[in-house]
């Protein structure tokens, strides 16, 4: 019987799950393969090594020293249901001109055979005290113009419209829930 799925910290012991989740994304023909799918380390499909040295990566991301060129410090999560993998958040610590464009302080992904269950909106509302400790007061997230579903999950957890780019919807999410 499945538990309540929750917020937890990448680990190896999702290796089986997190693969199939990969391999999900990447057969869903509906929406395009996610940033974070084409960002895992090729190395981390195929043996445990690999994969163990992905995870190190993604926790080593949280400081300025562990963080790769062109990129921000994160913290990278993992929405598990016991050893079920059904999804991943980033909370990018802070923001360059090019994520205030195209990217935002939170993103997430819901792995497809999970979609439509309310873990997108959970996912987020569970990110948004983690960027509140981080020192971000309004969150910036973003989804394409076309997904109502990311719409909503920001709506849902009191995002307010900033503007319309050509591609995206930018919202501000206050992170205190008062």
């Amino acid at each position: 019987m499945p538990g309540l799925p929750g917020l937890v910290d990448p680990s190896e012991r999702l290796r089986p799950s997190f693969l199939a989740a990969v391999a999900e994304f990447r057969a869903d023909r509906d929406f395009p393969v996610p940033w974070f799918v084409q960002d895992v380390d090729p190395e981390a499909l195929t043996g445990r090594a690999g994969f163990a040295a992905y995870v190190a990566r993604l926790l080593g991301e949280r400081t300025e020293a562990g963080v790769r060129d062109g990129f921000v410090p994160m913290t990278t999560l993992w929405w598990v249901d016991g050893e079920r993998f059904l999804g991943r958040l980033a909370v990018r610590h802070r923001l360059t001109p090019a994520l205030e464009r195209l990217g935002g302080h939170i993103g997430y992904d819901v792995r497809p055979g999970a979609r439509r269950r309310g873990h997108a909106t959970a996912m987020l509302a569970a990110a948004l005290p983690i960027a509140r400790r981080l020192g971000v007061t309004s969150a910036l997230v973003m989804c394409d113009r076309t997904n109502t579903a990311s719409r909503r999950v920001i709506e849902a957890n009191g995002g307010r419209l900033l503007d319309l780019t050509d591609r995206k919807r930018r919202y501000l999410v206050p992170t205190d829930p008062a």
